[in-house]
């Protein structure tokens, strides 16, 4: 029996660098109001969202993902030859194939990347951070892009008072790379099916397509059965987090979570009891909720602030549609 020659990849993975890419158009709540019987005051109240940015025709999720790709290659210090897979969540890219990651690979200059999407809603960055890491140390590839881009503003329905307010669009990326010391954490995820009516679309694309229906497909929730499970399942998953990483909340210096609503974001802060000088990213209140692309939107923008710091310890946890989860510690770029 022939012996199969063993991986070598690097003793760790880390991430070496972060970009981040919001359109250009900023949409404020009172153009929400247009077609919603609500309020200002009760968007920010609910959701603590003030504004949120929508792409343009020109704007599209290839056009932003290299646009946050080019700044996080640039951040890690390396080549995009170097890079040797593109993983893409969205759930947005509505080409059913080819995947929109071997384009991206392709124009920024890859050689021949391996490359493919992924479609787990707003925890697809942490998927795609966990198989990146899989990668670098397995030896498949020494840098691997992960990018999480949403063009959320197709998929809203303007008249749903329950979600016209909360989407909004955008591209982040990490590249991640080799390390010789623990910098990406063990990943605690997975999926709850049973709840998959919670969060889902509308209706098939192929309903649309058979005149079953009039109105494009769109996003759509049960609100209170989203938020109790974000606040008091979620907690639960990130503190497994913490304990697989070996660390205790007073270890963090910042908590990233998906950036869907910010009551759900204090109150994990409050069930976690994180001391005051973590930093806590609330990037929702100006760019809405983007799915895939808010955790390393948020990322890019705490470092970009100087809220948060290179080699800092951050807790990022991500959850959504499916309903599936994933939560790990890393060390920031």
């Amino acid at each position: 029996m022939a012996k199969i020659k063993p991986s070598k990849g690097a003793p760790y993975a880390r991430i070496l660098g972060v970009g981040g890419y919001r359109p250009t158009r900023v949409v404020p709540n009172e153009v929400i109001l247009e077609t919603i019987d609500s309020s200002d005051e009760w968007i920010r109240s609910r959701s603590g969202i003030e504004t949120r940015h929508w792409a343009s025709p020109e704007e599209t999720v290839a056009a932003m993902s290299l646009e946050a790709s080019g700044k996080a290659i640039a951040d890690a210090g390396i080549d995009a030859a170097q890079i040797g897979a593109v993983v893409v969540s969205t759930v947005s890219h509505f080409s059913q194939t080819p995947a929109v990651a071997t384009e991206i690979a392709d124009k920024l200059g890859t050689d021949r990347a391996a490359a493919f999407d992924i479609s787990a809603g707003c925890a697809g960055f942490g998927y795609g951070l966990t198989l990146a890491k899989g990668m670098v140390v397995e030896g498949s590839a020494e840098y691997v892009l992960v990018i999480g881009v949403e063009r959320l503003s197709d998929l809203t329905d303007l008249e749903d008072r329950a979600t016209a307010f909360l989407f909004g669009d955008g591209a982040g990326a990490v590249v991640v790379g080799p390390s010789q010391e623990p910098a990406i954490g063990p990943t605690v995820w997975g999926s709850e099916g049973d709840k998959s009516e919670t969060i889902k679309q509308t209706v098939p694309w192929t309903d649309y397509r058979d005149g079953t229906v009039e109105k494009f497909p769109a996003i759509t929730q049960e609100g209170q059965a989203v938020f109790r499970w974000a606040v008091f399942e979620m907690a639960k998953v990130a503190q497994q987090a913490l304990d697989a990483a070996g660390i205790t909340p007073d270890d963090l210096d910042v908590f990233i979570p998906h950036q869907a609503n910010v009551r759900i974001i204090d109150s994990m802060v409050k069930t976690l009891k994180l001391p005051e000088h973590v930093t806590v990213a609330r990037d929702i209140r100006t760019t809405g909720n983007t799915s895939a692309a808010s955790i390393p939107l948020a990322m890019e923008r705490l470092l970009a602030t100087g809220e948060a710091k290179s080699g800092d310890t951050a807790l990022v946890i991500g959850f959504g549609a499916g309903l599936v989860y994933a939560a790990t510690v890393v060390t920031l770029p």
